[in-house]
């Protein structure tokens, strides 16, 4: 899945990585597209997309399953959506600010529940560098 630099999601509260291959949907095109139509192959284990902003997702014309991470503005869960199936509509939470987006079966493993603070680090934008820059609110 990873097309250029990455970062990455850290449960904090657990102390666990969510993914170490991040990438970022923070425009209208790519919070459009997000993860339709891609192979399965490409979203293995590791891998996560960052759809900001957003209150929440759907699984319209993907071919695998999903985990979904609600998170509000200081990157706290706020809700949970395991193995969501393809062409499927996740509810909409309003305190969400931000979805992060991880294959299935992923949050089972990692403990990850409501009310976790979760690290969101990703490139620097604009430099071409793929030192990641910590991004807290």
């Amino acid at each position: 899945m990873p097309s250029g630099p990455t970062g990455y999601a850290f449960n904090r509260t657990r102390k666990v990585y969510l993914a170490k291959q991040l990438i970022v949907a923070d425009t209208h095109w790519s919070r459009f597209r997000g993860l339709m139509m891609k192979d399965p192959g490409t979203f293995s284990p590791g891998a996560g997309l960052w759809i900001v902003p957003s209150r929440g997702v759907h699984t319209l014309a993907m071919r695998f399953p999903i985990d979904v991470v609600y998170l509000d503005q200081n990157k706290r869960v706020v809700h949970l959506e395991l193995n969501l199936k393809p062409w499927r509509m996740a509810p909409v939470r309003l305190q969400t600010a931000s979805v992060l987006e991880l294959p299935g079966n992923t949050l089972g493993p990692t403990g990850t529940m409501i009310g976790d603070e979760v690290d969101i680090v990703r490139p620097e934008e604009g430099t071409g560098m793929t030192r990641p820059v910590l991004i807290r609110a």
